[in-house]
């Protein structure tokens, strides 16, 4: 079944909240020589800065999963957008470190219930069988802001000052927001039950859940695996294998281009092939570039934008059927709770990655970079083990979808009862 006028226009404008969400989280990355060089950082100290983020993100969402299911879902996001906005413009105003370390926990806290909610929402409106080619579109906002969001802030940076990609992206984010406004319709679907539950069944209900416990041993593990790399991944570039800074931009362009292609095949293979299947092939296929990248010798930029390129492909296309399992362990009256609470434990784990790897990870008197292979081996073992804890993870709700106003009965019928015809290694449970 294709995709309704009504949800192509609610994924775009998702989509463009999670592109100013993720340009002004990985910008961050790409700027950490100037930010280094600028403050006078080692890559403990520019680490912590990477991991407030996170951690202030990860603590606002685990608050955020007793209370997010009470509300309208396009109030959840627009007052979190909001406050991300203002967070975001403060990170340009900031003129020391402290303020900068404060206006990113404030952005933080706010971009942590963000992404939460743009996943429950592509959950409660698209149905099981098409959800992770919804999935491919929201993150391709992803290969958006590498290829266009980083490589333009990058260049403010270096032409302007390093406040000036902060401030261009509180301007785009106040367009966004009178997207959000104008365009995104009521999402109160999960309201119309009638049912509310105490904002700790939220918390008991998980532990009482293998399923769900193994959904977020998913994220953990997978976050361990990916941000330990990511973050020192443009220094290490740098310092040791001899990229210049000029040329920084050209690691995440090219690696857009490449995900922007091949995200939406990924996920319509992932809605035909079986979530889990295509997600052990790539969680597999992604370890190779992880060795050669923490690895990687003086070498030419050919070879280093080659292998870059195949990370964000691997990268890109397990974290796509993850998302789709993910979201299909709870009903839809949890899943914006159980979401937010999946968002805290990605973040907690992107900030432990983070901080750890900047404690393995030192500076030599002359500015390489030594032990980077150790954090690469670690995070291709907690990749490993996640093909594991996948494999016993079980799709619950996939007859919960909530239809769009724009969208007739009948069109909401045929969904839910394409939905119903499942294959075998996508059976469901039936919800009570």
């Amino acid at each position: 079944m294709n995709m309704t006028r009504q949800e192509k226009v609610l994924l775009f404008i998702l989509a463009c909240i999670n592109f100013t969400h993720i340009v002004d989280f990985i910008i961050m990355m790409p700027m950490g020589p100037q930010l280094m060089r600028y403050f006078n950082l080692n890559p403990h100290e520019f680490s912590f800065i990477v991991s407030a983020y996170s951690l202030s993100a990860g603590i606002s969402g685990f608050l955020a999963a007793f209370y997010v299911d009470r509300f309208d879902r396009k109030k959840v996001v627009l007052t979190a957008y909001i406050g991300f906005v203002i967070g975001t413009i403060a990170c340009g105003l900031a003129p020391t470190f402290p303020l900068l370390i404060v206006a990113r926990t404030t952005a933080g806290l706010f971009g942590g219930v963000l992404g939460a909610q743009v996943f429950s929402i592509v959950a409660d409106v698209v149905p099981y069988e098409r959800r992770a080619t919804a999935m491919s579109i929201i993150t391709t906002s992803f290969s958006v802001a590498s290829v266009a969001g980083v490589p333009l802030g990058l260049y403010l940076a270096t032409e302007i000052s390093w406040h000036a990609p902060f401030l261009a992206l509180g301007g785009l984010g106040v367009l966004v927001t009178v997207l959000i406004i104008r365009y995104v319709p009521r999402l109160d679907g999960h309201l119309q039950t009638g049912i509310r539950y105490h904002p700790l069944e939220i918390l008991t209900a998980m532990l009482r859940s293998p399923n769900q416990l193994r959904a977020l041993w998913l994220t953990t593990t997978i976050m361990l695996g990916h941000f330990s790399i990511i973050p020192l991944l443009s220094p290490y570039l740098v310092a040791n294998v001899g990229l210049g800074e000029n040329q920084l931009y050209l690691i995440y362009l090219v690696g857009g281009l490449v995900t922007i292609f091949t995200g939406p095949l990924v996920g319509r293979l992932a809605d035909k092939r079986g979530k889990y299947p295509v997600f052990v092939v790539f969680a597999l296929l992604s370890m190779i570039p992880m060795f050669l990248l923490t690895s990687m010798q003086p070498s030419g930029l050919t070879y280093i934008l080659a292998v870059n390129a195949v990370f964000f492909i691997f990268s890109n296309a397990r974290f796509i059927p993850t998302q789709a399992m993910v979201t299909a362990v709870v009903e839809p009256q949890r899943r914006g709770g159980f979401m937010s609470m999946n968002s805290s434990v990605q973040l907690l784990a992107q900030a432990v990655a983070t901080y750890g790897a900047g404690l393995l990870v030192t500076k030599t008197e002359s500015g390489a970079l030594i032990h980077y292979s150790w954090v690469g081996y670690l995070a291709m073992a907690a990749i490993f083990v996640s093909v594991f804890i996948a494999r016993y993870i079980r799709p619950l709700d996939t007859d919960g979808v909530e239809s769009l106003p724009a969208q007739s009965a009948g069109a909401s019928l045929d969904a839910k009862k394409k939905v119903s015809k499942k294959r075998p290694q996508e059976a469901t449970h039936t919800v009570s």
